[in-house]
């Protein structure tokens, strides 16, 4: 018996790094299938006779892509083409904070479009933010970021995920794909999750792109529990004039007024009241539902 980190997952076979430094080529028990659980890449596992016999406690996990333990969450957004959508990013970046992911964004193509103004909005609600160009080698400050943790790369397609990975870890030559001018998407090229061992120290895996209406398989968020994924309505929290304040209209809003006074940027505001309707939409079923995938 042993344990380890599950580091690839492919057609059913699990590869685990044991903690002496060993990789394993394990099924998984099927009592997993019959409990309506299956083993995640990031997960800590125990392996009994080539077999993974158990799943640790997880901190958390993502279905897209199917990863466990994440620290951080690399948040790949193009300037341009396709143009960034606020929205969509705003949606994702709450809901690693809703699971004690650290988001991490890098705006890539940079040199094609001023994202500036872009890279400001975010440092101010107090996220890391940096920028990417074709041909850029120096990556230290994102790789400082990164280091020691088990981090994930998410964004829709075309992007450039898996050419920022590249220039990250040039040795991998992960496939990359061009953008298609007639759909304004790249097509992914992803075929299974694996986590990459980091220059300095770290694991990080790689994901496929998504669509906007993929964006359920992350998790419904409750009406009660969004005020807390953004976090620059901290500072605010408790100054309300009603406890039970929803920050969209009610008077005496304390997080209203800093976004009226700019403190809190408009556009997160939007996003954040977007989302609050969509959490008034959402079944109690399909909460349920999303548990059990």
């Amino acid at each position: 018996m042993t344990q380890g980190m599950i580091h690839k997952a492919i057609s059913g076979f699990y590869y685990v790094k044991s903690d002496d430094g060993q990789y394993l080529e394990c099924r998984a028990k099927g009592i997993f299938r019959k409990e309506g659980r299956s083993p995640l890449v990031g997960d800590r596992v125990v392996v009994e006779d080539g077999v993974v016999a158990d799943i640790l406690p997880r901190r958390n996990e993502i279905l897209r892509p199917p990863v466990a333990n994440v620290d951080l969450a690399v948040m790949v957004v193009s300037a341009t083409q396709p143009q960034p959508n606020l929205l969509v990013l705003d949606k994702l970046i709450a809901i690693c904070e809703w699971k004690g992911i650290e988001p991490v964004l890098v705006f890539t193509k940079s040199d094609l479009a001023d994202c500036s103004r872009l890279c400001a909005l975010y440092q101010k609600a107090g996220f890391s933010v940096f920028t990417s160009v074709p041909g850029q080698r120096d990556y230290t400050a994102l790789l400082d970021c990164m280091k020691g943790k088990l981090s994930v790369f998410i964004g829709n397609s075309g992007v450039g995920k898996s050419t920022l990975m590249n220039s990250l870890m040039p040795e991998l030559h992960l496939a990359t794909a061009q953008i298609s001018d007639k759909l304004g998407r790249g097509r992914h090229t992803t075929r299974h999750v694996e986590l990459y061992p980091l220059p300095g120290g770290g694991l990080v895996a790689d994901t496929p792109g998504f669509s906007t209406v993929e964006l359920d398989k992350y998790g419904y968020i409750r009406k009660e529990e969004l005020a807390g994924c953004f976090r620059e309505f901290a500072g605010y929290e408790g100054k309300c004039r009603f406890q039970d304040c929803s920050h969209r209209s009610e008077k005496g809003c304390a997080v209203l007024e800093a976004v009226h006074s700019g403190q809190i940027s408009a556009s997160r505001h939007e996003s954040y009241c977007q989302m609050y309707e969509d959490a008034l939409q959402v079944k109690e079923w399909e909460r349920k539902e999303e548990k059990r995938r």
